[in-house]
C-alpha cells in the first residue's frame, strides 16, 4: 500500500512531532561519546533483589505467556498496600487498579479515553512531551498554565481564567518534570477545589512521587471532592530504577480506570508479565528503601547543581524529581537550542534544551535540564568539563 498521492502519510493531529528530543539527544551522546545527562536513566541498575525476583518469575513461568488485562493480581494487590501505606488510600485491587506500559502509556490510554474532540485540557507548562502528543491524538487542544522562573509556582489565578465551558480535564504532574516544582498542599487544595468547582476530570503524573526533596507529596485524590475525578499514575521505573522494564499504573474510581482500561486494551493490550511480578515485590520493600532512595539522589542533586553554579550556570535548585534546570544567560548565551546542539563537541556533555517543553518556546528559550540520576563519578566529570566553558 502508498501513500494517497498529494497526502502526507502523518495524521494532521501528529504533524508537529517528529522524533522525541530524548532519542535525538541520546542519539548524540552515542555519536559523539559525550556524558548523557540528558534522558532521565539511571546508570545504575537497581535493588538487586528486585532483579532477582524478575529472574524467579522468568524461570517459575510466571508471566512468560500473557498476563490478565488489569495486570496480575500480585501487582494490583501490591499497588493498593502502597497506596494505603504512603498515600492513605483505600483501593479495590479488582476494579480500581491498571496495570500499564509504563506511565507513558498510562498517560495515552486516559487521554484517548477520556477525551473528545473540542474538549480543552490544561496543563503546565514546559510540559513532557508524551503530554502534547497524546492530548493531540484524542483531537482535544491543550491549553498551557506556564510555570515561570525562578521558582516555577502555578499561578492559580491565571488558571482560574483558562477555564472555559470546554474545559474537561486538568493534566498535573508533581513534582514536576522537567522543572522539580512540587505542589504545596494549598496549592493542590487550591486545584482540588477549582475541579470540583467546574466539574473537571484531574490525570495526574506522580512517577517521582518518592523523589521529594523539599516539601510533601499530596496526592489529589485524597483531597474531598476528589476521588472520584482523578485519575492517579504511577510508575515503577523511576523509584526502583529499572526504566527499561516499564511498569506502571493508574487508579482510580472504577468508572474511571474502567474507561482508562477500554483505551489501553487496544494499544499494548498488555506487556511484561515477569516484571510485574518482580514489581510487586518491590513495592512492598521496607521504608529504609524509600528514604535511602531518596536522600541518596538528593547528594546527587546537590553535587550537580553546585558543580553548575560554579560552572557559571544560574541553576533552578529542584524540589524533586530527576532533573536540574539551568539558565544559560550568565555564560553570555541565548538560545538553549543551539547551546544543547553544540555541547557535546564543545565539552562532552549532553544536555537537554527546555524550550522544547513549551507551546511558545521563547519563554524557556535560555533554559536547560540535566539529569542527575547517573553515579557521582560521572556527575562530577561532567562537571569538570562544564567549568572549561568559562575557561
Amino acid at each position: 500500500m502508498t501513500a494517497t498521492p498529494g497526502r502526507p502519510p502523518l495524521n494532521r493531529r501528529l504533524t508537529e512531532f517528529g522524533s522525541t528530543i530524548f532519542a535525538e539527544m541520546s542519539a548524540l551522546a552515542v555519536r559523539t561519546g559525550a556524558l548523557n545527562l540528558g534522558q532521565g536513566f539511571p546508570d545504575t541498575d537497581g535493588p538487586e533483589s528486585v532483579r532477582e525476583a524478575a529472574v524467579r518469575a522468568l524461570r517459575d513461568g510466571r508471566g512468560n505467556q500473557y498476563p490478565p488485562g488489569p495486570g496480575v493480581p500480585e501487582l494490583r494487590l501490591a499497588v493498593t498496600e502502597h497506596q494505603r501505606r504512603f498515600r492513605g488510600l483505600d483501593l479495590d485491587p479488582d476494579t480500581e487498579v491498571l496495570v500499564t506500559a509504563g506511565a507513558t502509556e498510562a498517560i495515552a490510554a486516559s487521554m484517548l479515553a477520556l477525551l473528545e474532540p473540542g474538549d480543552e485540557v490544561i496543563a503546565f507548562e514546559p510540559f513532557y512531551d508524551s503530554y502534547a502528543a497524546s492530548i493531540a491524538m484524542a483531537g482535544a487542544t491543550r491549553v498551557p498554565l506556564t510555570l515561570h522562573a525562578p521558582d516555577f509556582r502555578p499561578d492559580l489565578d491565571a488558571l482560574r481564567d483558562a477555564v472555559t465551558p470546554r474545559t474537561r480535564l486538568l493534566l498535573l504532574n508533581s513534582p514536576h518534570n522537567p522543572t522539580g516544582m512540587v505542589l504545596t498542599r494549598a496549592e493542590a487544595t487550591a486545584l482540588a477545589e477549582l475541579a470540583v468547582a467546574h466539574d473537571l476530570l484531574v490525570v495526574t503524573d506522580e512517577v517521582y512521587e518518592h523523589l521529594v526533596f523539599e516539601g510533601e507529596h499530596v496526592p489529589l485524590a485524597s483531597l474531598p471532592g476528589m476521588r472520584d475525578r482523578t485519575v492517579s499514575i504511577s510508575s515503577s521505573g523511576k523509584t526502583f530504577s529499572y526504566t527499561g522494564w516499564k511498569v506502571g499504573w493508574v487508579t482510580g474510581c472504577p468508572e474511571l480506570v474502567a474507561a482508562v482500561r477500554t483505551a489501553k486494551q487496544y494499544l499494548t493490550f498488555v506487556s511484561a508479565g515477569p516484571f510485574q511480578y518482580a514489581i510487586a515485590e518491590a513495592l512492598r520493600l521496607p521504608d529504609a528503601y524509600f528514604h535511602d532512595f531518596r536522600e541518596g539522589l538528593r547528594a546527587k542533586r546537590d553535587l550537580l547543581a553546585d558543580g553548575l553554579a560554579e560552572a557559571g550556570l544560574a541553576v533552578h535548585r529542584p524540589q524533586g524529581t530527576y532533573f536540574v534546570t539551568a539558565d544559560i544567560s550568565p555564560l553570555g548565551e541565548k538560545d538553549g537550542v543551539a547551546f544543547c546542539l553544540a555541547l557535546p563537541e564543545r565539552c562532552g556533555v549532553v544536555a537537554v534544551p527546555t524550550a522544547v517543553f513549551y507551546d511558545d518556546p521563547s519563554a524557556g528559550r535560555s533554559l536547560i535540564r540535566f539529569a542527575f540520576c547517573k553515579r557521582d563519578e560521572v556527575l562530577r566529570e561532567a562537571v569538570r568539563r562544564l567549568k572549561g566553558l568559562t575557561g
